[in-house]
């Protein structure tokens, strides 16, 4: 698997039908991604946009942060997980509850790397001390403009010290020009959720190589619970035994 990387960052002009100022249309944001330039993306609620891109680099110039700071790769392509089993120092049971955790939780993901194996190049970006952040959310009215992008780099939409874009007016507002960004409404009328639905960026979970898991930042998915501690058993009875087995603490 081959990630379509083009010339890196570029000025973002010339993006066709847009939607408003700053902003573009399913066709603009494949067109910016194939240029190898930053897009700002939306997901379904209660998530938060996201800055994508084919090219690492762009993503991070594009929250005004050092331009090789890791960033997660977005697992959203079928694909993506079965190309890096040999990679990943986990077993068929938990490469299957990772696959899971990413595309049902939506959640962000710290998955271990196998020492000494094989690793592909386009992973490197989203590796750092024996670990790979991986995003996998694969919200239907996006696929169209996500189908042709296999490999891709995410990270949450702000740019650096400000909260995450819950809507494309926050987005325009700290993304635009020089990053276009695609609105939630003409590909969902209440953009994935309930009209007004609070958003946050994803919770992050660590999956070790013995199962267990913890939860590495809270976010999204963990807010409704009383304490982290109650997510997590939220997800181990939906996803079984294996989803946290084991005595480890939660880290921060």
């Amino acid at each position: 698997m081959n990630a379509d990387t083009g010339p890196g960052p570029s000025p973002s002009t010339g993006f066709g039908t847009g939607t408003g100022t700053g902003t573009v249309d399913p066709d603009g944001a494949r067109r910016t991604l194939r240029d190898g330039a930053a897009v700002v993306l939306p997901n379904p609620a209660p998530l938060t946009y996201v800055v994508a891109a084919t090219v690492p680099q762009a993503v991070n110039t594009a929250k005004g942060r050092p331009a090789g700071q890791a960033v997660a790769l977005w697992a959203h392509h079928p694909d993506t997980l079965a190309a890096l089993d040999g990679a990943l120092d986990l077993d068929p049971g938990l490469t299957a509850l990772a696959g899971r955790l990413l595309a049902v939780e939506r959640v962000t993901l710290l998955v271990p790397l196998r020492p000494d194996a094989h690793r592909p190049d386009w992973l490197s970006p989203a590796s750092r001390d024996g670990w790979a952040l991986l995003f996998g959310t694969r919200w239907e009215p996006l696929r169209p403009v996500l189908d042709d992008f296999p490999v891709l780099y995410v990270s949450s939409a702000n740019r650096t010290g400000r909260p995450p874009a819950a809507g494309p007016a926050e987005a325009v507002a700290m993304f635009a020009p020089a990053t276009p960004v695609l609105p939630a409404v003409p590909l969902a009328p209440a953009g994935g959720g309930p009209a007004g639905a609070p958003r946050a960026a994803t919770t992050t979970l660590r999956l070790h190589t013995d199962g267990r898991l913890e939860l590495h930042r809270p976010g999204a998915q963990d807010r409704a619970f009383p304490a982290p501690e109650r997510y997590l058993d939220h997800v181990r009875e939906a996803y079984g035994p294996r989803a946290g087995e084991g005595p480890g603490p939660l880290s921060g």
